[in-house]
């Protein structure tokens, strides 16, 4: 695929809930974190929902069916039906069901939502390496999933079967902080088997065919706080993206992004989705937005000006991602960041 490096986050005249019919949302870091909503996720997406946008909510999480995801939503004050939700358990239902015959067993290394997702694509699941599966399946099974539970995926693996993993996110936001995630998971069993899985979750093709499959998006955006699932996802399908800095990203990761992981634009929340987006502008050797401009020198990034704190971030992302090229900004950003309080 042949896309154009981008190098500077794009404006919008328009709210981007006008400009897009659909918005994919990820969901933890983005709508919620520790089931608690997020800030002004609530207010904003029944704006955006009055205003004509299409919401659909799309993760990683292969943990919860969509009809219990759609329920807490719902409990959060965001109305929801569980057509509304897209899981990468969905995802990778999809692709096993492609490879092996109607009604094979499947091994699942996981919780509920990849056995709903399982059987709704005539797959049976079952839980032993000795109930003959002709495909292991591993997804994110919680805080509590038994140890032995990574040995029953290794003893199928080593035999052959063929092996899917819903994800590889290594980490997952809890209300806690920062919680280990499938990928940590999956690294167990390849580790034990020296095998690699066939992969269905952001950022890769499958889970973008099954989001646009079930929302029937035409111009959909991608909204996600994590470069290297939601945004590179973005990338992948070819469509825009908008970053909002309520999870995982902070400033120094996103300027140092490559081009796969370069959102259209960049928000502090979903409030993001109600409003246009500042241009970004080249001005005297560097790029202005609102008030700030930045420039690269020859070991850091500068930033000189005030106002919006974001106009800064976009104003420094602009800098530093011209600099890098196709590369990855190595321009020291910290006092920059530092200016702004990110």
């Amino acid at each position: 695929m042949s896309q154009s490096v981008r190098t500077r986050p794009e404006g919008s005249g328009q709210a981007l809930s006008e400009a897009y019919d659909t918005a994919l949302l990820d969901l933890d870091g983005v709508v919620y974190a520790g089931g608690n909503a997020i800030v002004h996720a609530v207010e904003s997406l029944a704006t955006a929902r009055a205003g004509g946008m299409h919401l659909a909510y799309v993760t990683n999480n292969a943990l919860r069916t969509p009809d219990t995801v759609a329920e807490h939503l719902t409990e959060l004050g965001i109305p929801t039906g569980a057509d509304d939700v897209i899981t990468s358990a969905q995802a990778v239902a999809r692709l096993i069901s492609e490879q092996v015959p109607a009604g094979a067993r499947v091994l699942v290394i996981g919780g509920e939502g990849l056995r709903v997702a399982l059987r709704e694509r005539g797959l049976v699941p079952v839980e032993s390496a000795d109930d003959d599966p002709a495909a292991v399946v591993q997804g994110f099974g919680g805080p509590d999933l038994p140890w032995g539970r990574f040995a029953e995926a290794s003893y199928a693996v080593a035999r052959g079967v063929p092996w899917f993993a819903s994800n590889t996110d290594l980490t997952i936001p809890s209300g806690r902080g920062i919680a280990p995630g499938n990928g940590a998971a999956v690294e167990v069993v390849r580790i034990a088997t020296g095998a690699e899985p066939q992969v269905a979750g952001k950022p890769l093709p499958p889970m973008h065919r099954e989001t646009i499959l079930r929302t029937g998006a035409v111009r959909p955006l991608v909204v996600g706080d994590r470069l290297d699932t939601d945004i590179e996802g973005a990338f992948n399908g070819e469509v825009d993206s908008l970053l909002v800095l309520t999870g995982v990203t902070d400033g120094p990761q996103l300027l140092a992004a490559p081009p796969q992981h370069r959102p259209t634009y960049v928000d502090a929340d979903l409030r993001g989705l109600l409003t246009g987006q500042p241009e970004v502008v080249e001005a005297g050797g560097g790029f202005r937005c609102g008030g700030w401009t930045a420039t690269a020198g020859g070991e850091r990034l500068e930033l000189d000006g005030d106002g919006e704190a974001l106009d800064g971030l976009r104003a420094l992302c602009a800098a530093a991602w011209t600099a890098a090229g196709d590369g990855t900004c190595e321009l020291d950003g910290g006092k920059a960041l530092a200016r702004l309080g990110l």
